[in-house]
């Protein structure tokens, strides 16, 4: 039976506590299965890069307050100089001597409005292509991990257990029976499956379109890498 205390599941976001905690058992597995290898590290690397991860959503998506409070006082600053041009055009006598001047000063109110609003544009601009800028170098890193654990898996082939003793002296030396590879192809899927669920993370408080465009380039990368391991697994020679 439930208790109270106990913490409640929710199942319409990821939760990185429950993401972390999949990773480090996955990494165990691994160490206790192919214990000094790379594939352990590579896990290790994920878990530091999903920690790493955490601190970047929480930045993400949070408001800076610091950074919005300069930008309002450069937003108060701007509003203050057109202001004080709407003012002085007001102050303008409009006379028949005084029209060219009134048109020349019209001319140049009128390209300082264009330029206080791309600049109004550029202002608050600022925060959501700094959060995308910390989400993209995060994304980077994880796209890393997804590409190394590829480069693990590429040289498991089964072909060695289907047709033994066709070796070249460049053929990879490889010792896993039937059991040990296919239980080191799964590790791989399962390490890019979990990558992809880091990278969704960074989309699932922040709404920036190239941020978004990132995380289904690393989705869809470990995606495909995953159906290429799993043709491989579905070759495995049957148990003996």
């Amino acid at each position: 039976m439930a208790t109270g205390n106990e913490a409640v599941p929710t199942y319409h976001e990821l939760e990185l506590p429950r993401i972390l905690a999949t990773i480090e058992r996955l990494g165990d597995r691994i160490s206790e299965r192919f214990p000094g290898s790379g594939l352990s590290r590579i896990a290790g690397e994920l878990l530091r890069a999903g920690e790493e991860t955490g601190r970047v959503v929480q930045r993400v998506r949070h408001p800076h307050w610091l950074l919005r409070l300069g930008l309002g006082l450069l937003l108060a600053l701007l509003l203050a100089l057109a202001a004080t041009a709407l003012r002085f055009l007001g102050s303008l006598s409009i006379d028949v001597e005084g029209i060219g001047a009134l048109l020349e000063a019209l001319e140049a109110a009128t390209q300082n409005l264009i330029f206080l609003g791309v600049g109004m544009y550029f202002v608050l601009s600022l925060e959501g292509r700094y959060k995308r800028r910390v989400s993209l170098v995060q994304l980077h890193r994880l796209r890393s991990i997804v590409h190394i654990v590829d480069m693990h898996q590429l040289t498991k082939d089964p072909e060695h257990l289907l047709h033994p003793g066709r070796e070249t002296p460049s053929s990879p030396r490889l010792v896993l029976d039937r059991f040990l590879l296919g239980r080191y192809l799964d590790y791989c899927t399962e390490l890019l499956s979990l990558s992809s669920k880091l990278a969704a993370l960074h989309v699932q408080y922040l709404n920036d379109p190239v941020v978004l465009e990132a995380v289904n380039d690393i989705e869809a990368l470990a995606a495909n890498l995953s159906n290429q391991i799993w043709q491989k697994i579905h070759h495995l020679p049957p148990q003996a």
